[in-house]
């Protein structure tokens, strides 16, 4: 009987917590959130890049949020912060949108699935910070300003 609950709720969690192929992006009220970047990351704003990768950017929200990151932080949509497949946790980057120029600099703090057609996956607030919440994936250049001592 035990066995049998363990391996209902066991299936269950698969269902609703299961990775997807497609971008992570809900929020259908994003506008209404102030954006709030917890961090200051001014100081790398002159930073020189340690590696720089071209790619998709996409963002992810009202799914996660509130969930513990990869980091063991709890994910909040409307802070400034990304997942990414392979950097180190908390190492320091500037994403530019290649279609407005816009920049973010901020902190990986979670792990995302490894995608052939994306290469970030961002909080909400980035996205926005990056103007592209409507179009739902972005041109990026990423700039790697300080490699992460965080768990990889």
């Amino acid at each position: 009987m035990i066995k049998l609950r363990l391996f209902i709720i066991t299936i269950i969690i698969i269902i609703f917590t299961g990775c997807s192929s497609v971008p992570r992006f809900t929020s259908n009220n994003y506008k209404n959130e102030e954006l709030k970047n917890s961090e200051d990351f001014s100081a790398y704003e002159n930073y020189s890049s340690l590696e720089t990768v071209y790619g998709i950017a996409s963002f992810y929200a009202d799914k996660y949020h509130g969930r513990i990151t990869y980091g063991g932080e709890i994910y909040d949509m409307n802070k400034i912060s990304a997942a990414h497949p392979v950097y180190p946790m908390n190492t320091i980057v500037r994403v530019t949108n290649l279609s407005n120029n816009k920049k973010v600099i901020l902190r990986i703090n979670d792990r995302m699935p490894k995608y052939d057609d994306r290469i970030i996956d961002l909080s909400l607030a980035a996205a926005k910070a990056l103007d592209f919440v409507e179009a739902g994936l972005a041109k990026v250049k990423i700039e790697v300003l300080e490699w992460g001592k965080g768990k990889k």
